[in-house]
């Protein structure tokens, strides 16, 4: 198995935790939660770039940014429909 489709199915469990999780403060703590680690991860991500690839990506940096802001405050109604929405993507990504 790729690291890829390891990735993914990481990804995919971590969302069906959010969907499956019945209690409302806890859903909504592990979306925070998922936010935290992918702005951890962009901020390893641009640290490692050299300043010409920063400046390369900038644009894409700040869209994953901006996506991240646009998923705080979601209530655990809107969690739920995001991770589940994501989780199609997975799947679908997969039979591609």
């Amino acid at each position: 198995m790729s690291n890829l489709n390891k990735t993914d199915d990481v990804i995919f469990n971590f969302f069906k935790q959010i969907c499956d999780e019945k209690d409302d403060e806890k859903c909504v703590k592990l979306g925070n939660d998922w936010i935290k680690a992918m702005e951890n991860n962009l901020d390893n991500m641009e640290a490692q770039l050299e300043q010409a690839d920063k400046i390369k990506h900038k644009k894409d940096i700040n869209n994953n940014r901006d996506h991240l802001n646009s998923l705080k405050n979601k209530s655990s109604t809107e969690w739920r429909e995001y991770a589940t929405q994501c989780m199609i993507e997975i799947m679908e990504n997969k039979r591609a």
